[in-house]
This record gives structure tokens, sequence and C-alpha cells, in this order.
């Protein structure tokens, strides 16, 4: 099975953002669309969206946030609202602008808690959420993680090493992260109103060694949406199991599509 990359751009509110299609032949079914983490790009994901779309035979897509990757910037840090407003604002107009009718939301750490949040609010877009290491409410292990990333980035080294993906954007991109989460403005934020709204199925994949979520979190999802479940535990993986399991994830996730 082959496959052709596509890269575009695609106009939203605030400013345009980079998108990139992975085609396989004989590709069938609502593409899946990727929503990246706080520190994430297009080209962050690697090999992953490639290997995707051969283990399930459908179109994925990845963009960039504005502020991140190839996008364009933005002038001010996000706002404590930016997951439901990634939702609200920009996802709307972003499948618009591509054309899409229905899809598979693929989120990974924050980017899928947008995606949860995205098919609360817009449920008839929706086919199927999957999640890897969401978040789902502020837990102190996320803090505390979060807090060692800070330390660790006031080293300039590790900031240079953020510019291969983010160029000129890299200092923006680890202020919206830490700025936002360590915000007592953010403190208060959770999934709980959000996720009995969603109907459409979900799987909950995340590592039983994540440094920045508790297993609460997945079993949290699981628990309170409203349509089917499936809950992943992977053994000994850590935050990234698209990357760490590479081979398990996506069996998981091509078993879960075909049913």
């Amino acid at each position: 099975m082959s496959s052709e990359i596509h890269d575009s751009f695609a106009a939203v509110p605030g400013g345009r953002v980079f998108v990139r299609r992975w085609n396989v032949d004989s590709a069938h079914g609502s593409p899946i669309i990727l929503m990246h983490d706080s520190l994430g790009s297009v080209e962050l994901w690697r090999d992953f969206p490639g290997a995707l779309a051969h283990a399930t035979a459908r179109p994925v897509i990845a963009y960039d946030r504005l502020g991140f990757g190839k996008s364009e910037p933005r002038a001010t840090r996000p706002s404590a609202q930016f997951i439901r407003e990634e939702a609200e604002v920009i996802f709307p107009v972003l499948r618009q602008q591509l054309g899409i009718d229905r899809c598979v939301l693929l989120g990974h750490s924050v980017g899928g808690a947008m995606a949860l949040t995205t098919a609360a609010l817009h449920g008839g877009a929706c086919e199927a959420v999957i999640t890897e290491a969401a978040q789902t409410f502020v837990d102190e292990l996320t803090l505390s993680g979060i807090r060692a990333a800070e330390q660790q980035f006031s080293n300039e080294a590790e900031v240079a090493r953020l510019e291969r993906w983010h160029a000129d954007k890299s200092r923006w991109v680890l202020d919206a992260w830490t700025g936002v989460w360590l915000s007592p403005q953010f403190a208060a934020w959770t999934l709980d109103e959000l996720l009995p709204r969603i109907h459409c199925p979900v799987l909950a994949i995340h590592g039983d060694r994540d440094d920045y979520g508790p297993l609460e979190f997945p079993r949290h999802i699981a628990r309170r949406v409203s349509g089917p479940s499936q809950l992943a535990i992977l053994e000994d993986c850590g935050h990234v199991p698209h990357r760490e399991r590479s081979a398990e994830v996506l069996g998981r996730i091509a078993s879960f599509l075909s049913h």
C-alpha cells in the first residue's frame, strides 16, 4: 500500500495554520485528525501519521495550532480557556476549510483534552475519539512534571532543541504551556461537565509510567463518557505511547476503528 503526503495552509481565526495530510491507496472512511501536545507540532508526530494511515486505511490529517510549528505566530499567551477555544473557535473553521464532514479525533496529552472537548461540542462531526495520555483535570502529578520541565528549559541548549520544531516561536511555545498550566486561573479546569456529552465511541490510551498524568485520567474518561468506551493501559510506558509503544498503539487503534 503506497502513500502520499500533501502540505497546505488553512485560514482560521487569528491566522493561518499548517496542515499535512497522509493519503494511502484504497483509503476509506472518515479521516483521522491529530491534535498535538503542548510542545508538539506536525513534524513531532514523526512517522506515526503515515504508519497510522497504513494501519487503518484512512486518510490522516495533522495540523500545527496557531503559534506552533509552521503555523503563523500568536502575539499573546493563550487564555485559560484555550482548550475549549480550540474546539469552539478553530475546529469548526478548520473542518470547513478542509471540506470534512465527519472525522475521527486523535489527541495526545492536551490534544486529547481538545479532542474530547471537540467531541462534546460537535458530536455530529465526530465518528470516534482516541486519546493518548490525555488530561481531564488539573492534577499535582501534571503540575510537578511541568515545573520540572520549566527548570529543564531554563537551559538555553534545551530551548535551542525546540527551535528545530518551532523556530523563533519556541519561547512563546514554552510560555504557552507552563504559563497557562501553572496559572491560578487554570487551577479549576476540568472536563467533568463535557465528558457526559460525548456519545461516540472513545478509546483512552495511557502509559502506566506517565510522568504527566495519573491512571485516574483515562479511567475518568472511560467512566464518564456516555458512549461506548475502551481503556488501554500500556505497561512500562510513559507519556508518549505512539512513540514508546508504536506497534501496540497502532494495533489497538486499528482494532478499535474496525468495529
